[in-house]
């Protein structure tokens, strides 16, 4: 297959961060093969259709690269608006309903009607961390998006192993069936610093480590986490990781919210990333990841949206719009965070932080054709004077026209090719009525 996408804006992401007003694209297969101001396309339109090109008018949108959500938990969309006001809604609601009603089933379908938000929202590539992963992993696989499935591990369990040791046997398994796949790997993610012993994070990120695929967990989000550690082992949560040795060049840690300039340093030595999500921690009234110190200590940010029992929407417009906001704030600077740097966190250091930069987070032969292209047509998106600013402050979701993974065009004018969400809504809204979730359905009319 030999695509060639003409007449858009396309923000290529590179080093250099090309921006051309008038581009074009070439896709053959899987990858990128050119790209380009439509001044250098040497082929008439006669010699491409001749030669096999199907050619696709962007209609002066705009074509990004995929953008990368660091941090997720496909299966909670059960929880989605549950006790979301509720002050320990952890302990309250999502532990105690995990146990009754999750189960392998629940997980792949929740996990399928996610990956088609975030498809329609111009998310090519995802970081899970969840149970019942090697359900999640063929979901995956079956929509066509790009991602990384994470099995949890915790020392106390979860809702599909009872142990540590368990949840790192079926991470291994998930590991070996996916390490030749060309979208799609799996990897021991712990659940957190607090939640893990030493030699469990240890066994992890060994795994991980072994089959270069990323080490994920949550770290410096709650207080409880930092208090305890800090009594226990008189140290910060990156201090531990470090201390653990699990901190590294493959370690993404997720939230990173309370850091001091020492666990900064430590980020920047080791070359580890951060998973910024700002959605979640701002709603759960957490506290600002110091993401412009982060910057510009060269640490690679990237943007999630945690699950949506946490942040509620899977929109990585809506993150880039946030982070910016917050920041801006938080430093009293309006000339702080442009939104160029938002538009890399979405895209190539989201990349890099997940390791897969050399396959995909910019537009650039070679890479992987993963685009998304966000229509200019509608009220909210003229004039544009600047991609990035448009993409930030403008766009939406509702924007995203088509979107390509790996070459596939997997949403094309607004709708899913190939996955039809009413009918996995209805699916699943059916098992969750069978479930414990249907009693407190019940219970709220």
């Amino acid at each position: 297959m030999k695509t060639i996408i003409t007449n858009v804006i396309v923000v290529t992401m590179d080093v250099q961060r090309n921006v051309y007003t008038e581009g074009y694209v070439k896709i053959e297969g899987t990858k990128i093969t050119e790209v380009g101001p439509a001044g250098s396309l040497k082929d008439t339109k006669e010699e491409l259709e001749r030669t096999g090109w199907e050619i696709r008018d962007g209609q002066r949108g705009i074509l990004m690269p995929g953008m990368i959500n660091t941090h997720c938990h496909l299966g909670m969309i059960p929880f989605r608006g549950l006790g979301d006001d509720c002050k320990d809604r952890l302990r309250v609601f999502l532990l105690p309903m995990e146990q009754k009603a999750m189960d392998r089933d629940m997980a792949a379908l929740s996990s399928r009607y996610a990956i088609c938000e975030l498809l329609l929202c111009g998310v090519t590539t995802v970081m899970d961390m969840y149970y019942f992963e090697e359900s999640v992993a063929a979901v995956m696989d079956q929509t066509g998006i790009r991602g990384i499935a994470g099995q949890t591990v915790m020392d106390e369990g979860g809702c599909d192993a009872p142990d540590a040791d368990t949840a790192l046997g079926k991470a291994r398994e998930l590991i070996e069936a996916y390490k030749h796949h060309p979208r799609i790997s799996g990897c021991a993610a712990p659940h957190a610093t607090n939640t893990c012993s030493p030699q469990s994070l240890k066994k992890a990120w060994e795994m991980d480590r072994r089959n270069h695929v990323p080490f994920t967990l949550h770290a410096a989000e709650m207080d409880y986490e930092l208090t305890w550690l800090a009594k226990t082992f008189g140290c910060t949560p990156i201090e531990y990781l470090d201390r653990t040795g699990v901190l590294d060049s493959h370690t993404a840690a997720a939230h990173g919210i309370h850091l001091t300039d020492g666990d900064i340093s430590l980020l920047k030595q080791k070359g580890s990333g951060i998973s910024h999500c700002i959605g979640s921690n701002a709603k759960a009234a957490k506290g600002v990841a110091p993401v412009l110190k982060l910057l510009k200590e060269g640490v690679p940010v990237g943007l999630g949206t945690d699950g949506p029992a946490s942040g509620n929407t899977l929109d990585l417009f809506t993150q880039m719009r946030l982070c910016a906001g917050f920041q801006k704030n938080e430093s009293r600077d309006r000339s702080a965070m442009p939104a160029k740097d938002i538009v890399s966190m979405a895209t190539c250091q989201g990349a890099r932080v997940l390791g897969l930069d050399k396959k995909t987070g910019s537009i650039e032969p070679g890479k992987e054709a993963d685009m998304v292209l966000v229509e200019t047509d509608s009220l909210n998106m003229f004039p544009v004077y600047d991609p990035y600013s448009a993409l930030v402050y403008s766009a939406g979701a509702s924007n995203v026209r088509d979107v390509y993974v790996a070459g596939t065009r997997l949403v094309w004018d607004k709708k899913l090719v190939f996955e039809d969400p009413l009918s996995i809504r209805k699916e699943l809204a059916d098992r969750m009525k069978q479930s414990a979730f249907g009693e407190i359905e019940e219970l709220h009319g």
